[in-house]
């Protein structure tokens, strides 16, 4: 896994937070996030298509996470299900990350933002959303 697209996730995790949390436009985050964040080692172009994907395709990732919680998603903390939605975005879009970094970058971006423990649970719903989405590839993994 690169650190580059490391730091995409991180950014787009804080970008759509600010997105979930005030609504504001989109355009106006990602030109605000590269004007006043340090971009130099992160991959842009990945952030910024992460930032346009989940919104984009947020009914049908909002879908795939819903069968897999104990609770209502609305009632899910928004750092949670921005990395869920992250999560899912690239379970779901982007074959080509293996569903393994998937979780464990979702994981990783959960401790540093989330609230204590949280991250065990973000693990288990990632973990059943792969079971569906990436069946095969877990069950090439597994032997």
């Amino acid at each position: 896994m690169s650190r580059a697209r490391s730091k995409a996730r991180r950014c787009a995790l804080q970008a759509l937070y600010q997105w979930q949390m005030a609504g504001q436009d989109l355009v106006e985050i990602e030109t605000q996030f590269v004007a006043e964040h340090d971009m130099a080692k992160t991959d842009v172009v990945y952030f910024q298509a992460l930032l346009r994907e989940v919104p984009t395709r947020l009914d049908e990732i909002d879908g795939h996470i819903t069968p897999h919680l104990d609770r209502a998603l609305k009632s899910l903390d928004p750092v949670e299900l921005a990395a869920l939605r992250i999560g899912v975005c690239e379970l779901a879009y982007h074959p080509d990350i293996p569903y393994r970094v998937v979780i464990n970058e979702a994981v990783e971006l959960t401790k540093t933002f989330g609230a204590d423990q949280s991250h065990k649970y973000i693990n288990g719903v990632l973990d059943k959303v792969a079971r569906a989405l990436r069946s095969t590839e877990r069950k090439m993994n597994s032997r």
